[in-house]
C-alpha cells in the first residue's frame, strides 16, 4: 500500500492500475477511522480491483462555530487499518492541494444541492453539504473512480452525492453500504470518542428510537407525529441526552411525511455532551 499527497501522484497510480484493466474503487474519508470504514474499504475491494481512500479533513464543510483543529487526527492507526482492510493507496492531501484556488482574488467554484441540503442535519450546518458536495466533486475527477463506497449512517450526505452524481453524469457508481454498529446498537462514528461512560450508555438510546419505530411501523402505525412522540420518550430517558432533530421524511425528497407510505427515512441527531450523534433507518411499506 502507497500513501501519498499530491493529485499528480494518485492519478499515477490511478492511470496505471488501470492501463492493467483494473477497476477502481473510491473510500471518501475524513480520518480518524473505525471499523465502519474499514468495512467500507472491504466492500470496494470486493467490488473493485484497485481501492483509493482518501483522508482529508475537509475545511469547507466545517461551519463557523464548529472547530476543525479539534478533529481527531490518527493518520498512523488509520494507515494500519486501511492496508489491514486492502486498501492499495491512501491520498492523504493537504488543503493547499485540493483548494489551491482558496487564496486567489477571483473567488471559488462550489457543487450545490439545492433542496435536498436544507432538512435534517442542514437545517442547523448552513453551508456544510455544499462543502461536502464540493470535495466530493473534487475527489471523483481526481480519482475518476468506476465505484464510490458510502455508509448509510450519513444518509443525507449519500443522497445528496448520488444526486450529484446522476444530474451531472458523472460516470460512477454510488454504494451505498449499511451502517456498521456496536454491540448495543450505536452507530459507529469519529465522534463517539468525546463520549464519557455515562454517555456512552445514553447514545444507545438513539438505536433503540429508531429500533421502538420500527416495531411501531412493522405493526401498523402510520402516523409520522405519534411515531416521533414515542421516539422522543426514549431518548429523553436520560436528561443528557439533547434532540437537535427527529424526523421522518421521504428518502427520496427529503421532504417531511405525514404518513409513513413507500421508502421513508427516519433520521435522529441528538447531542449527548460534546459529541453530536446521528443516526437512522430506512422502512419501505404500504
Amino acid at each position: 500500500m502507497k500513501i501519498v499527497k499530491k493529485i499528480q501522484e494518485v492519478r499515477k497510480l490511478v492511470a496505471e492500475a488501470k492501463s492493467a484493466g483494473k477497476t477502481i474503487g473510491l473510500v471518501p474519508t475524513m480520518g480518524a477511522l473505525h471499523e465502519g470504514h474499514f468495512s467500507l474499504i472491504r466492500t470496494a475491494k470486493k467490488q473493485t480491483d484497485f481501492v483509493v481512500v482518501s483522508i482529508f479533513v475537509n475545511p469547507t464543510q466545517f461551519g463557523p462555530t464548529e472547530d476543525i483543529d479539534k478533529y481527531p487526527r490518527t493518520l498512523d492507526a488509520d494507515t494500519a487499518g486501511c492496508e489491514k482492510s486492502g486498501a492499495d493507496v491512501i491520498f492523504a492531501p493537504t488543503p493547499d492541494e485540493i483548494y489551491p484556488q482558496q487564496n486567489l482574488s477571483w473567488g471559488n467554484v462550489w457543487v450545490n444541492v439545492e433542496k435536498l441540503d436544507q432538512p435534517l442535519c442542514g437545517r442547523n450546518r448552513p453551508g456544510h453539504f455544499r462543502g461536502v458536495a464540493t470535495v466530493c466533486a473534487k475527489l471523483f475527477n481526481i480519482v475518476q473512480p468506476d465505484a464510490a463506497f458510502f455508509g448509510q449512517k450519513d444518509a443525507q450526505q449519500s443522497i445528496i452525492i448520488q444526486r450529484m452524481v446522476a444530474d451531472l453524469n458523472m460516470p460512477l457508481k454510488i454504494v451505498v453500504c449499511p451502517t456498521v454498529r456496536e454491540k448495543d446498537g450505536l452507530a459507529m462514528s469519529s465522534r463517539n470518542r468525546y463520549l464519557n461512560a455515562d454517555e456512552r450508555k445514553d447514545a444507545a438510546l438513539l438505536y433503540a428510537a429508531l429500533q421502538e419505530a420500527e416495531i411501531l411501523i412493522a405493526g401498523g402505525l402510520r402516523d409520522s407525529k405519534k411515531i416521533i412522540g414515542e421516539m422522543e420518550k426514549i431518548i429523553k430517558l436520560s436528561g443528557r441526552t439533547k434532540i437537535d432533530y427527529i424526523d421522518i421524511v421521504n428518502t427520496k425528497t427529503l421532504k417531511e411525511v405525514e404518513q409513513v407510505r413507500g421508502e421513508t427515512l427516519l433520521a435522529i441527531a441528538v447531542k449527548i455532551g460534546s459529541a453530536r450523534l446521528i443516526d437512522n433507518i430506512i422502512v419501505d411499506c404500504n
